[in-house]
């Protein structure tokens, strides 16, 4: 009788060990896909389950029409017909994609954690029962986890240019609002080291620029409009910076991803030349752009201020 028991009792534990074991490993992103390369802040929130501070998000305080995606895969995961305002300090949606988000208990033993399906990257927690709607459910995410689809242009084939004019929290503000202009993101280009820091590249050790890769709609603008932009929202004569930000990160610089685009970039500096100025931009092929910190996009957007080494001047 004692040896029924005991080999029962061994059973049991064999059986849930493995179910452990699975449930653990499905929980896993499958590192077969390729997935999208992350910075240091992804990892944090993606792949280490860390949480981006209150407020500071990209889609806290964002209403555009469209559809959220995975920051690591690119799955769809939540329409913005179910987004809603939370009051937390995070997007936070009533409802998701079909089989797009998968629910675990929380290591704390309070939460109810949401992860990606497809890559199960960590999305945030879902609590249910506050009555913020109907559904009576808040999925409550990091804007870093996120990527948005505007509806307008989900099925058109956007562009990216790049360009590098001092301090790129200021270069963003005027291009974020610029027509045709889909979405904008900060980071550093020209340099060797992969995933640089902000502190590496202002310590001159990287060799990169702080840089802004601009997405826009073709159908609505072109690359000599995104061109233009930049050169009337900094100073490009401007040989050791850009206003009092100076140094080798903050220095003017055009990459071009086409021999078209170096064309057009020349033919502009042309105009400006033949206008007595002289142009310090530098013209270079485009590189890896790695994006910035989450901190430092849309910057002032987050804190309400405006930028005070850009300002717009009409040139052509």
């Amino acid at each position: 009788m004692k040896n029924i028991v005991f080999v029962t009792l061994w059973f049991i534990l064999l059986h849930s060990q493995c179910n452990s074991q699975t449930q653990h490993q499905n929980t896993k992103p499958n590192m077969d896909n390729k997935f999208n390369e992350l910075n240091a802040e992804e990892k944090r929130v993606i792949l280490d389950k860390g949480t981006e501070r209150a407020f500071t998000g990209k889609y806290d305080n964002f209403w555009t029409e469209g559809e959220y995606t995975c920051k690591q895969c690119g799955a769809a995961l939540y329409k913005s017909s179910s987004k809603f305002d939370g009051h937390c300090g995070w997007p936070a949606f009533d409802d998701e994609i079909a089989g797009a988000v998968t629910r675990h208990p929380d290591p704390d033993g309070r939460r109810v954690e949401i992860v990606c399906t497809n890559c199960s990257g960590h999305l945030g927690h879902v609590f249910a029962g506050e009555g913020f709607t109907a559904k009576n459910t808040r999925h409550c995410v990091n804007s870093i986890s996120l990527n948005f689809v505007p509806a307008t242009v989900k099925d058109k084939v956007l562009q990216k240019a790049y360009f590098a004019g001092g301090c790129f929290w200021g270069v963003e503000y005027y291009f974020e609002r610029a027509k045709g202009v889909t979405d904008t993101e900060v980071g550093y280009m020209g340099g060797t080291k992969e995933f640089p820091t902000y502190q590496e590249v202002c310590a001159h050790t990287t060799g990169h620029f702080e840089a802004i890769e601009v997405t826009y709609d073709p159908s609505i603008t072109n690359y000599e409009a995104m061109a233009k932009m930049f050169f009337e929202t900094h100073d490009p004569t401007q040989t050791n910076g850009q206003g009092p930000d100076l140094g080798e990160q903050y220095l003017s610089v055009a990459f071009y991803t086409t021999p078209e685009e170096k064309a057009t970039l020349q033919k502009l500096i042309g105009v400006l030349e033949a206008k007595g100025m002289k142009i310090a931009t530098k013209l270079i092929p485009a590189t890896k752009f790695w994006k910035a910190e989450e901190y430092h996009q849309r910057y002032y957007d987050k804190t309400k201020k405006t930028p005070y080494c850009h300002a717009y001047k009409k040139l052509f």
